[in-house]
Parts: C-alpha cells; sequence; structure tokens
C-alpha cells in the first residue's frame, strides 16, 4: 500500500510520545519469547492492559512539545509517510478519520474522532500502563488508540506477519474499528470478558476485522482536503500483506507458539482463519453493515 506522495497529512492528530521520528520501517528490537506471546495473546489488537497491570510501571513516555513538533514538521506529505512508520501511522488516521465520518454519516451517526498516540518505551493511558510488550490497544475509558510503532517489527519478526505497510495499517484500522463499535454501543451490549470460540470477545474481535477490510476495500477513494487520495490502490501483494497480519494474531496460531497447543474455550480474539475471513468479508463488499454482528446499525 502506497501513499500518494502529494497527499497532505495533518500529523497533528497524533500525540507523538518519546523519541523522534524513525525513519524506515526496519526496527531491531530485543526481547520476545514465551511472555511477549502470552501478553500478545491477551492484549493485541483490543485487550485491556490494566487487567494484566500488578503495579504501576516505572517511567513512561509524556507529551514532549519539542518532539510532537518535530513529528508535525517531518510527517507532512505521502512521501513522508512513504518512508517512515511513525508518519504511516498519522497518514493512516487521516484516511481512517475521512472514511468512517462519511461512512457513519450515511447511518445518521457524526464521528467522534479517536485520540492517537504512538509512544516508545511505555506511557500511562486511562486503561493502565503500556509498554511495548502489551501491543497496540484501544481504551475504551479515554477513547484512545495507543501503539509503539516497534510492534511493527515483532509483528513481523516474532509472529511472522509480513512487513508490508497494509499489514502496518491493518493493526491500527482495526484498533479503529474499536472506537467505531465504542461509538455504535457494541461494548454496552458485548459480554467482552467471555471467552471461547462463540463468545462475544471473539464477535468484538471479527467485528474489528471486518471494518478494518471495509476501510481498507474503500482506502483508495479517501481524500485530502485538496481531494488528493491519500492511498493508491491496493495490489494483491498489499492484501496479502494484511492477510498475513490477520493470521499472525489468530487465537490458534499465538497458542500454539506459546503452549505448542490449541485451547478453543479459551479464544478472545478467533482463529487466524476467521480473522482474514472478516478482513475479506469487509473488503469485498465495503459494506459496514455486512460486519454488524450485534445490530446496531438496525
Amino acid at each position: 500500500m502506497t501513499f500518494n506522495e502529494g497527499s497532505r497529512i495533518d500529523s497533528s492528530r497524533v500525540q507523538r510520545r518519546g523519541r523522534s521520528v524513525r525513519r524506515g520501517s526496519g526496527i531491531a528490537i530485543g526481547g520476545g519469547g514465551l511472555g511477549l506471546v502470552v501478553l500478545v495473546a491477551f492484549l493485541l489488537l483490543g485487550g485491556d492492559p490494566a487487567a494484566l497491570t500488578t503495579g504501576e510501571l516505572a517511567g513512561g513516555a509524556g507529551q514532549d512539545p519539542a518532539i510532537q513538533q518535530q513529528y508535525q514538521d517531518e510527517c507532512e506529505t505521502g512521501a513522508d509517510a512513504n518512508q517512515s512508520s511513525d508518519c504511516r501511522v498519522a497518514g493512516g488516521v487521516n484516511s481512517l478519520d475521512a472514511y468512517w465520518g462519511a461512512a457513519l454519516a450515511d447511518y445518521g451517526v457524526e464521528l467522534d474522532y479517536p485520540g492517537i498516540v504512538a509512544f516508545d518505551g511505555a506511557t500511562s493511558t486511562a486503561c493502565g500502563q503500556a509498554t511495548s510488550s502489551t501491543g497496540p490497544f484501544y481504551c475504551p475509558s479515554d477513547q484512545t488508540i495507543y501503539l509503539d510503532v516497534v510492534f511493527y517489527q515483532v509483528l513481523a519478526d516474532d509472529y511472522g506477519s509480513s512487513d508490508g505497510p497494509l499489514a502496518e495499517l491493518y493493526v491500527l484500522a482495526h484498533e479503529y474499528g474499536h472506537h467505531i463499535e465504542n461509538q455504535l454501543g457494541v461494548f454496552d451490549v458485548a459480554q467482552r470478558v467471555d471467552t471461547g470460540t462463540d463468545s462475544d470477545s471473539v464477535k468484538v474481535e471479527l467485528m474489528a476485522d471486518c471494518f478494518a477490510g471495509v476501510w481498507a476495500g474503500h482506502a483508495s477513494t479517501v481524500a485530502d482536503e485538496s481531494g488528493t487520495p491519500f492511498l493508491q490502490p491496493l495490489t494483491p501483494t498489499d492484501v496479502a500483506d494484511a492477510m498475513s497480519a490477520a493470521a499472525a494474531v489468530g487465537d490458534d496460531s499465538i497458542q500454539e507458539a506459546a503452549q505448542g497447543s490449541v485451547d478453543p474455550d479459551s479464544f478472545t480474539h478467533g482463529t487466524s482463519q476467521q480473522r482474514q475471513d472478516q478482513f475479506e468479508l469487509g473488503y469485498s463488499t465495503g459494506d459496514p453493515a455486512r460486519c454488524d454482528t450485534f445490530n446496531v446499525f438496525s
């Protein structure tokens, strides 16, 4: 997935905490192993870090005006997004804002934009302390998406995902999907503490995967304020990248990697195949209502 180089990005939508902008998508980090797999199995793409926090962690990146200004200065165009995972976050958010603002208006709903925080190492959230080990997540308490962009490389290195741009944007679009669910009232009716193959927890995650696919199907038609589309049309490789990311974070794949066996009764996100199928459903139909497991559009 390639951004049109001349598209304009409003990077003020992202609060950048921690170090300066990273150029290039290849980021080498240490760690991994069983501990991270277990954390990802619970938290990846929708978990609540407060449930696993036993005490306040030391440190944590806060807001630094100089870093924020640098981020906004360095992430202004689609060309910047093509060069930097940090800037791709801002470009993806702009596209998601524009798509969902129009899509929800068709149902008589005005979009409340989610907060977006990109951080390094650790940061405080309304759902507890976030670290690079928790993976990206959406916090309903402050309606904010938190992600450490290092995670994109972890997803590729430790879980077999593609490291292509659409794999990264799939993660962001999934978390944005949770915000759409929250705004539509899904979190008010779903029993999100349940587990198992037919649990509401799994249904909530698969619905967000479907929403991610819906956005991807429309992404090349979503334009900036000047009318320039943020993104070029998807290629088969782009779609394969997203499918790879979806497969990497299936409950069965993560459990197999963590413990050598699969326990369907403990599923919280769905299998690799289910996650791919739901992304494909959204992508092929382009219709958010086809994702509506909880009848919130009716």
